[in-house]
């Protein structure tokens, strides 16, 4: 009898800790549904905002469904400087990029660097030169002006990247894999610029990848051969295709983790006014662009030293300039590509359209699509028809395809057509006249393309 209030106690604290276990099972239970509920309504939002990392860093973000609908096209100006010459600063790259979330179309249109910005071309001096206007003061606006002056766009923000910004980033993220257009052999002690690559696909670290884009010519004047551009339209080729690859393999996955190295190089090495709020909108789309849907220029005009000074500048054509700005930022979000349906195999015509009279090579607007899968052949192709001395002037892609068709969209003659298909080694041959064609012919590379 005397062990049963020591019995009771025992009971009454067993009872307690089953009560204590029981109260901790409900709360761990609520807990693990609250924590489903919230990863199930995260799920729903990332679905809703269009799944993949494009869907889930929306809907971090705070994004729901209408906000990409509401986001407009981004243009910026790009303006990369060379500070190799103290107090200098003259801007060797400048471009005009634009950028649609809805669409995923993109631009590059490259502004050669000599573009004279004065008023009285007959009295045109090197300070009056575009490149220089940075130099100046170090105000980006004031180069912004002036590309808005000469496109007609309304371009509101800008983004200024030193050279040491390209090198450091080209090396956080391992290198950039290229194909250099040919053998660069060049030499400046004055800027302490030594140039000296090898042609063909490589990898580039920071330092090759600033001799890349700096390239003019070599030692002995040689430059870029004509069908590719020589001088000054050849580098901003080469700047235009550098920036595109450094795009789409910084956007790899695995880079993810080194994004604390990547922002710290560009809170050093890069100015610009685009405000945070702004960028974090588009952030979220823009990683999953395809540099595919790229599409690339250079402002129309020419060089000349028609002036008292015997400067060269380059003089835009404003009626051309008018018409690609036309081309590039507006018409192409309203015209779907012929591409994405089934092309006609016989000659039936569509469309009636006058007949192109045109006869030589050059003077034949071509379009290539990249319908491979592989985004080397494009460039392939590009090269092969403009070193038998066709002109490219639009590239971009379009769904995989098996074969590759060649569309005779303006009445090209059958012989330069023929011609075309002998250059690329492939090629079944179709008409789908139109009229409203930007472009004469339209090449659709397929997966039998070598």
């Amino acid at each position: 009898m005397k062990n049963k209030p020591v019995n009771d106690q025992k009971i009454q604290k067993l009872k307690k800790k089953r009560k204590k276990k029981k109260t901790w099972k409900k709360v761990v239970l609520v807990i693990l549904l609250i924590i489903l509920i919230l990863i199930g309504l995260f799920s729903y939002r990332v679905y809703k905002n269009g799944g993949g990392i494009s869907g889930i860093l929306a809907t971090i973000v705070g994004h729901d469904e209408n906000t990409k609908k509401n986001l407009g096209e981004f243009r910026i100006l790009i303006l990369g400087i060379s500070t190799d010459q103290e107090g200098v600063d003259l801007t060797d790259t400048i471009m005009v990029a634009s950028y649609n979330p809805n669409t995923q179309k993109a631009t590059l249109l490259s502004i050669p660097r000599d573009t004279y910005t004065g008023s009285t071309p007959s009295k045109a001096t090197a300070y009056e030169k575009i490149n220089a206007l940075y130099s100046r003061r170090h105000r980006a606006d004031e180069t912004l002006e002036a590309v808005n002056e000469i496109t007609g766009l309304n371009i509101q923000y800008y983004v200024v990247v030193k050279t040491e910004a390209l090198i450091k980033l080209v090396d956080v993220i391992g290198g950039i894999t290229f194909n250099v257009p040919m053998d660069m052999d060049y030499d400046d002690l004055s800027q302490n610029l030594h140039i000296h690559l090898k042609a063909g696909e490589q990898l580039l670290d920071g330092d090759k990848a600033e001799q890349l884009v700096r390239f003019r010519h070599n030692n002995d004047w040689t430059t870029y051969p004509e069908e590719y551009g020589d001088n000054d339209t050849g580098r901003m080729r080469t700047q235009r295709e550098f920036v595109m690859q450094v795009v789409k393999q910084t956007a790899k996955p695995e880079n993810i983790f080194k994004l604390g190295e990547i922002l710290d190089i560009a809170k050093e090495y890069v100015v610009t006014n685009i405000d945070f709020n702004v960028a974090k909108d588009y952030i979220p789309y823009a990683v999953e662009f395809n540099t595919e849907n790229l599409l690339n220029a250079v402002l129309p005009g020419e060089n000349t030293d028609n002036n008292t000074s015997k400067v060269w500048v380059f003089i835009h054509d404003k009626t051309e300039t008018k018409k690609l700005i036309q081309e590039l930022f507006y018409d192409r979000d309203l015209e779907e590509p012929d591409e994405n349906v089934e092309q006609p195999t016989n000659n039936t015509t569509v469309n009636t359209v006058t007949p192109n009279t045109t006869t030589t090579k050059s003077s034949i607007k071509i379009e290539i699509l990249n319908g491979s899968g592989e985004s080397s052949k494009l460039q392939k192709a590009q090269s092969q028809l403009e070193g038998a001395g066709f002109k490219v002037t639009r590239t971009g892609s379009t769904n995989t395809t098996a074969k590759t068709t060649i569309i005779n969209k303006k009445d090209v003659s059958d012989i330069l057509i023929k011609n075309m298909k002998d250059v690329i080694g492939a090629g079944d041959v179709s008409k789908s006249e139109s009229s409203s064609s930007k472009v004469d012919v339209t090449i659709v590379i397929g997966k039998d393309y070598q």
